[in-house]
């Protein structure tokens, strides 16, 4: 491994999906990719409080990671005003305020990417164009939102996270 490692912020959704049937095996290696340390895992406080009710197999995947492979972040009033920009926009309805909170808080700390299964919030298109264009209008940089598919290409290639 060559370079600065990623910084791949994760949201909910990618740690429940390592005890999925259908989102398992991506999940899994993405997992892998930060216990190796070849990429550094973010994670939010946000996502910790959605992992309180979780299963303990569900908080266990977490566990697995040694410290240094992962960076805590907050949400701080910086990433709250975001997330409510997000809704005042119509990025999202309010309802959805923690989809808001975790896009805001990746932003906030310059992550690299943020990963997610919740394709109807997170991960789509319409929705990341609003994000961004927030974004840019507030002063941040844009955001890569991918699926765990979209950032775990063939190892073969020498690419991916």
């Amino acid at each position: 491994m060559s370079g600065k490692r990623l910084r791949v912020y994760v949201d909910t959704s990618v740690i429940g999906g390592c005890g999925d049937d259908e989102f398992k095996g991506s999940s899994t290696r993405l997992m892998q990719r930060f216990i190796s340390g070849e990429a550094i895992l973010v994670v939010s406080d946000v996502m910790i409080a959605e992992l309180a009710g979780a299963p303990d197999h569900v908080q266990a995947v977490l566990r697995d990671v040694i410290p240094t492979n992962v960076e805590y972040v907050a949400l701080n009033d910086e990433a709250t005003r975001l997330a409510e920009e997000y809704v005042r926009q119509g990025a999202l309805s309010p309802r959805m305020i923690a989809d808001a909170q975790h896009i805001a808080v990746a932003t906030v700390a310059r992550v690299d990417v943020l990963v997610s299964w919740n394709f109807k919030h997170i991960v789509n298109l319409d929705r990341i164009h609003k994000y961004n264009s927030v974004n840019l209008r507030e002063g941040y940089a844009l955001l890569e939102i991918r699926s765990p598919q979209e950032v775990l290409q063939d190892e073969s290639e020498g690419q991916g996270v």
